[in-house]
């Protein structure tokens, strides 16, 4: 909650003092999650090669190799997002197939813990959509950020649901098709109607960012979403 809240310090405060009583379980699989969390926070931080050790860690020996199949594809794809952030293209591709091989031997009478219900198909394909485009295949990214809009329930998961069409939004725009990212952009906005998150800030902060070169040019929905971004951080601030 602190990670998602933008609480970095006492994220990591509460991330260490969780993995020392996971070891002391010997429960590898509960160390390998906490540790991908690291992993994850590291990544998105801006610091690779932190990010790409911890999540290593996530997949050595018995983490990964005593974790049910659904945690396996999790761990997996962090693994190769930090990959990706890395340069370790090759590497991140075949970390990515394995994640996704893992989530199609997970099915519904597994034994698996609740802390990973929520990784489903649309929670592979976004963070395989950023891996992708991390690699520089933009087009890859851009597919499989439709994917997971397409197969989330937007009801239940409406922070990461904003947060993938805030993310597919910025692929349109890189991809020089603006119309169709303020046309994502403003469900993306939609979508973040009442909710209080640093990264739903964080997507409305790239949002603008990327609209403000263009403000100038006379174009209706770029003035239209870059003022409901402006307004989204400053009603959340």
């Amino acid at each position: 909650m602190a990670f998602d809240n933008g609480e970095h310090h006492t994220a990591q405060r509460n991330f260490t003092a969780s993995v020392k009583p996971a070891a002391e379980a010997d429960d590898a699989s509960m160390a390998a999650h906490v540790i991908r969390a690291m992993a994850h926070q590291a990544n998105d931080l801006g610091h690779p090669g932190d990010a790409l050790d911890l999540a290593a860690a996530s997949v050595d020996g018995r983490r990964y190799a005593e974790a049910g199949s659904r945690e396996r594809a999790l761990l997996g794809v962090v693994h190769a997002r930090t990959l990706a952030s890395t340069g370790a293209n090759r590497a991140a591709a075949q970390a990515l197939l394995r994640a996704e091989d893992d989530l199609a031997a997970a099915g519904p009478g597994d034994d698996e813990p609740n802390r990973v219900f929520f990784f489903q198909e649309a929670s592979l394909a976004h963070e395989t959509a950023l891996a992708l485009r991390d690699m520089g295949d933009l087009s890859g990214a851009e597919q499989h950020l439709r994917r997971s809009v397409r197969t989330r329930k937007a009801g239940k998961f409406t922070r990461t649901h904003a947060v993938t069409l805030g993310y597919l939004g910025g692929i349109q725009a890189r991809r020089h098709r603006i119309e169709e990212a303020c046309a994502t952009w403003s469900e993306s906005l939609d979508a973040m109607d009442g909710v209080r998150s640093a990264r739903t800030r964080r997507a409305a902060a790239d949002m603008r960012s990327a609209l403000s070169p263009l403000l100038g040019r006379g174009i209706r929905s770029v003035t239209t979403v870059h003022t409901r971004a402006v307004a989204h951080l400053t009603a959340t601030a």
